[in-house]
C-alpha cells in the first residue's frame, strides 16, 4: 500500500498591497510563498481578486478566502498559514505630475503660517523682553535690539527644527524616524485598523444575508 505524501503551502501574507487600477490581483501581488518547485508558478499566478469598480480604492483580503481559491485548483495542498490573517489592498491610478506653481505656491504658505506662528509665539512671551533683561544682566547695558543674544538664537530655532526633524531637504541624518514620521505612521495605521474593521463588517452582513 502506498504512502500518501502530504504537499504543503507555507503563506505569509503582506499587510499591505498596492495595484494598479484594473489590474488582476494574483496570489504573489499580496502573499509570500514556500511550496514545492512544481506548484510554484501557477500558486504565483492564481487569480485572488477582479476588482470592480464598486469595490473604491481599498479590499480585504481574508485569508479563508485564499485557502478557498488554493484548495480549488489545488486540493492536495495543505496549507500553513503564518503572520496576519488578511491583507489590506490599495487600488491607486497613474496620477498627473503635481503643478510647480501649485507647489511653490503651497510652501509659500507654509513658509509664511510657520513664521507667523513663531512670531506670534515670540510676541505671547515676551521674548523681546527677555533677550534685553538677559543683555542687561551680562553687561549692565540696556539696548533696544541685543543682537548679539538675538542672531544665534534664530539661527539655533532652524536648527533645532532641522535636527528634531531629522531632514535637510531630502537628505537624512540618520535611521530613527522623525517624530513626524512617528505621528504620520500612526495615522496610516489607524486608518488601516478602520478599514479593516469595516471591511470586516460588511463581509459580515454579506454573510449574514445570504
Amino acid at each position: 500500500m502506498d504512502q500518501v505524501v502530504n504537499k504543503y503551502l507555507y503563506i505569509r501574507l503582506r499587510r499591505k498591497a498596492r495595484v494598479r487600477k484594473g489590474q488582476i490581483v494574483r496570489l504573489h501581488h499580496i502573499a509570500q510563498l514556500f511550496v514545492e518547485p512544481e506548484y510554484e508558478q501557477a500558486l504565483n499566478e492564481l487569480i485572488i481578486h477582479q476588482p470592480q469598480q464598486e469595490d473604491g480604492n481599498r479590499v480585504l483580503i481574508d485569508m479563508l478566502l485564499i485557502i478557498r481559491k488554493v484548495k480549488k485548483r489545488f486540493p492536495e495542498l495543505q496549507v500553513e498559514h503564518f503572520g496576519e490573517p488578511h491583507v489590506l489592498l490599495e487600488i491607486y491610478t497613474d496620477n498627473k505630475k503635481a503643478n510647480p506653481l501649485l507647489i511653490v505656491i503651497v510652501w509659500l504658505l507654509l513658509f509664511i503660517g510657520s513664521g507667523l506662528a513663531i512670531m506670534n509665539f515670540h510676541a505671547d512671551v515676551s521674548m523681546l523682553a527677555v533677550h534685553q533683561r538677559i543683555y542687561e544682566l551680562m553687561t549692565g547695558k540696556k539696548v533696544d535690539h541685543p543682537l548679539i543674544l538675538q542672531i544665534p538664537y534664530s539661527i539655533g530655532i532652524g536648527v533645532g527644527m532641522v535636527l528634531f526633524f531629522n531632514h535637510l531637504f531630502k537628505k537624512k541624518f540618520n535611521e530613527e524616524p522623525s517624530p513626524l514620521e512617528v505621528e504620520m505612521f500612526m495615522y496610516q495605521e489607524n486608518i488601516n485598523h478602520y478599514v479593516i474593521t469595516e471591511e470586516y463588517s460588511k463581509i459580515n452582513e454579506e454573510g449574514d444575508t445570504k
